[in-house]
């Protein structure tokens, strides 16, 4: 009954929003396209359920081709735009990912999906975060909202991500997993929406 309320709760709320949105993604595809070259989405492949991959769906917020540089985005990154500033700010960018609830990648809430070069790593144990849909906000969300500034301080950021980051995320992934509900899902949410725009 969890599954399935959940999922027509997805697909309703994430059509909704989308909706509402439209207007200022609009302005916001104008703004991306305006300051850089490299079209207005990222599509990047993530692991979700069951180890399955697929194409989540990001506004670009950095400048083409700068994944190649490293994926993990650290401080005060230059190949961030100025547009990319402001959306990852409020965490616009995340806003295509509706797109991936409606299509039934993602969930509203879940572990966050990560690319396949970190799931490799992933222990047995942790692999459980792999048995559920992905989400766009979850435990770990809210505790590294500021990932970004905490990585920026690192003098290996990716060793800082992989040793001590990652790991304490699935813990949280594993947390949630465990204890998830319809009541935890909308604390969930409104807990994000707070620490958003606090």
């Amino acid at each position: 009954m969890y599954l399935a309320l959940k999922r027509v709760f997805d697909f309703c709320a994430a059509s909704i929003v989308l909706i509402l949105f439209l207007p200022i993604g609009l302005c916001l595809a104008f703004w991306i396209l305006s300051e850089s070259r490299g079209g207005v989405f990222y599509k990047q492949v993530r692991v979700g359920k069951n180890e399955e991959h697929f194409t989540l769906f990001k506004f670009r917020s950095m400048r083409k081709d700068a994944d190649q540089l490293g994926k993990i985005t650290v401080g005060v990154d230059n190949r961030v735009t100025k547009s990319g500033r402001f959306i990852r700010k409020y965490k616009l960018d995340e806003i295509p990912q509706l797109l991936n609830i409606i299509l039934g990648d993602m969930s509203v809430v879940g572990p966050r999906p990560e690319v396949p070069e970190y799931v490799v790593l992933y222990s047995q144990e942790q692999r459980h975060v792999l048995s559920v849909k992905p989400g766009l906000t979850d435990y770990a969300s809210l505790k590294y909202i500021d990932e970004q500034a905490i990585l920026g301080q690192a003098s290996d950021p990716q060793k800082v991500y992989i040793d001590q980051i990652m790991p304490e995320k699935l813990a949280l992934n594993l947390s949630y997993i465990n204890d998830r509900s319809l009541l935890v899902d909308f604390k969930l949410i409104f807990q994000t929406i707070f620490k958003i725009f606090k």
